[in-house]
């Protein structure tokens, strides 16, 4: 599954949502479709963008039956266009059947993630700044979705809470100030961590840059500020801007000169890509 086999519990997550979909048993499919019966049915894209999660679409099959085999006529990060077949799954009709869904609304989600990102990331190909996600992410489904930020062509920011140190406005008021919380994290964390810190304006940037914050993010700061800002770190720290980014108004943060863009909206806003499973026959 490429970069999801590394997640060694995404077998669980997929089983997860079977079972939530399936909690006793396919009524429907199990009324008119009592024995075995080999089929086969075409995995059809109904509109333009690119495909993701094309692995986790074939383990949901294999999870209900390990002898249903698929096959794919694209690779993730293909594009794709309407009316493409993308693959064709062959097997047992009721897996066919009972697995659609749950098989679709990974496929289709993570599609979806890729082509916007794809699209803002191909908005910044003129500069030196990388697109990154964040941890607004479905519950349960990070790891597929910031899978699919990848395929897309972004990049992925911390995974988790564990993952990298990133003191928010909420951190900062517990510490009691820009200062004092880089300096209990400094004093905390191991010293290959690097420590990010969240500034809303000017004043706290200074704060932070004294502090030795190794990467100041510049929270919803208005474009001057933000290009001003970046005058002054010169180098002395990464920086990132972020703040209700999203496809419609990334543009006016192309040349700002910032190393980051992060984006919540990468996962918490991007729609499904339409694709379904069409022609079911019995072979």
């Amino acid at each position: 599954m490429n970069n999801i086999t590394m997640a060694l519990n995404a077998d669980e997550l997929i089983l997860s949502a079977l079972r939530e979909d399936i909690t006793s048993e396919d009524i429907t499919t199990n009324s008119v479709m009592r024995e075995y019966q080999l089929g086969e049915v075409e995995l059809i894209c109904k509109q333009d963008g690119v495909i993701a999660g094309l692995d986790v679409f074939k383990r949901t099959f294999e999870l209900l039956d390990s002898k249903t085999e698929v096959t794919f006529t694209k690779k993730d990060g293909d594009t794709v266009k309407n009316g493409d077949k993308i693959g064709v799954v062959r097997g047992d009709i009721r897996v066919l059947l009972s697995g659609e869904r749950t098989a679709l609304n990974y496929l289709q989600r993570m599609s979806g993630i890729a082509t916007y990102t794809r699209s803002i990331a191909d908005l910044l190909k003129s500069s030196k700044t990388k697109l990154l996600d964040t941890r607004k992410t479905t519950p349960n489904m990070r790891v597929f979705e910031k899978y699919a930020v990848k395929v897309g062509g972004g990049y992925n920011h911390r995974y988790n809470l564990s993952d990298g140190i990133l003191l928010k406005d909420n951190h900062i008021g517990a510490a009691g100030g820009v200062k004092e919380a880089v300096q209990m994290a400094k004093e905390y964390a191991p010293f290959v961590r690097k420590i990010e810190i969240e500034v809303e304006n000017l004043d706290m940037l200074k704060e932070a840059l004294d502090a030795g914050a190794d990467i100041i993010m510049l929270d919803n700061m208005s474009v001057e500020d933000m290009k001003e800002a970046v005058k002054l770190v010169s180098g002395k720290a990464e920086t990132e801007c972020s703040g209700n980014v999203t496809k419609e108004n990334v543009e006016r943060l192309v040349d700002i000169g910032v190393d980051y863009i992060s984006s919540g909206a990468l996962t918490h806003s991007s729609p499904i890509l339409d694709l379904s499973l069409k022609n079911l026959h019995a072979i």
